[in-house]
């Protein structure tokens, strides 16, 4: 079964700016659990071949902190649209059996400051980390991390009280 793919391109200022998240069927005991992927390392020259003017606005939230270093790491940790089309692919050959959805989104821009990095994200409980580089038919040319949070989503199996 192939999943349902939903590509949305836009304009945007810089080639770097591509969220993709899927929607895993069955995940750890919980159905339709969505995952956003992010790329967790990146190349210094990444970093400098990037004009960083006018790409954050204001806060989205009044208590949320400004930090130069967290909010590029929002754009760092985004696609190309070759990234992107790169990873689709690589989801379709290896996991299409158990997704329903692949979705990707320009990232809006100017992208709101004081957001927290998906990479800044640690693991607990219900939070976690799949780390797709890790499994033996990884063949993207980057690291690819998928953060999900399954207190977000209904357990398979519904339990009486």
């Amino acid at each position: 079964m192939i999943p349902i793919i939903q590509i949305e391109n836009g304009v945007i200022p810089i080639d770097r700016g591509y969220a993709v998240s899927m929607v895993v069927r069955s995940f750890k005991g919980r159905r339709n659990v969505e995952v956003h992927l992010f790329r967790p390392e990146w190349a210094e020259s990444d970093e400098g071949s990037i004009e960083w003017n006018n790409l954050f606005g204001p806060p989205a939230m009044l208590d949320a902190v400004s930090d130069e270093k967290k909010d590029r790491k929002i754009i760092l940790e985004a696609f190309t649209s070759g990234e992107r089309d790169q990873v689709i692919d690589y989801l379709k050959d290896h996991y299409s059996s158990r997704l329903d959805y692949i979705n990707s989104n320009p990232l809006d821009f100017p992208v709101p400051s004081g957001l927290p990095p998906l990479s800044s994200i640690h693991e607990g409980k219900d939070i976690g980390l799949i780390k797709f580089e890790k499994v033996p038919h990884f063949n993207l040319p980057f690291a690819l991390r998928g953060l999900y949070n399954l207190s977000a989503h209904l357990p398979l199996v519904e339990t009486r009280e």
